[in-house]
């Protein structure tokens, strides 16, 4: 099972769009987006994209992250701002060794400018 990409409040087109250009070198097509500022279907989200159009065009659009995972086992979160909290912490390689075959996963990440709530 392919992972699913969530990313959660991203504030620009264009950073969606690179998003998913390297969804599509990785062979991961399904997109989610969480309250975006602007719409993923911008020519500028578009270009940056780079012939990747088809993973934004079926980008979904939810209204807040319960919604966006509410189909998903497991959840792996990134964020670059340290939060304080009592989680498990992985690298990337470590959750690489890790990562279900055979379950509904998805990676999560926060807004460019806050991070995950």
């Amino acid at each position: 099972m392919k992972p699913v990409v969530i990313l959660v409040k991203p504030q620009l087109a264009e950073n969606i769009g690179m998003v998913a250009r390297a969804m599509k070198n990785c062979a991961i097509s399904e997109l989610r987006l969480v309250a975006p500022k602007q719409s993923h279907t911008e020519q500028i989200a578009l270009r940056a994209s780079s012939n990747s159009e088809e993973v934004l065009l079926n980008a979904k659009v939810y209204e807040d992250t319960k919604s966006a995972i509410a189909d998903l086992e497991i959840v792996y979160a990134a964020t670059a701002r340290p939060r304080h909290q009592v989680k498990e912490v992985l690298t990337a390689e470590e959750m690489a060794r890790t990562l279900p075959q055979d379950r509904k996963v998805g990676f999560m990440f926060g807004c460019e400018r806050t991070g995950l709530e």
